[in-house]
């Protein structure tokens, strides 16, 4: 366990000077990153839209037994 301590110390001695070499003011998404968020936005936008217009079209109200067994039967009869 002392030697696993000792080689993460020593990993991180070595890394540490390597992160401070980055400018922090100089690390950003960029213009690709605004896109591809920009993209993903208007995706989500679009689906919800398309949700609420479904969901509008759904029938919540369950129908009565008795009306339901006369369209069963009404389907099973055959007119030949």
């Amino acid at each position: 366990m002392a030697d696993m301590s000792a080689s993460a110390s020593l990993a991180m001695t070595h890394l540490v000077p390597l992160a401070k070499e980055f400018d922090e003011n100089k690390v950003t998404p960029g213009v690709l990153g605004f896109i591809v968020f920009a993209v993903m936005a208007l995706a989500v936008w679009g689906l919800m839209k398309s949700m609420s217009r479904h969901m509008g079209r759904v029938n919540f109200t369950e129908p009565d037994d008795k009306a339901a067994d006369a369209a069963v039967s009404d389907t099973g009869k055959s007119t030949a």
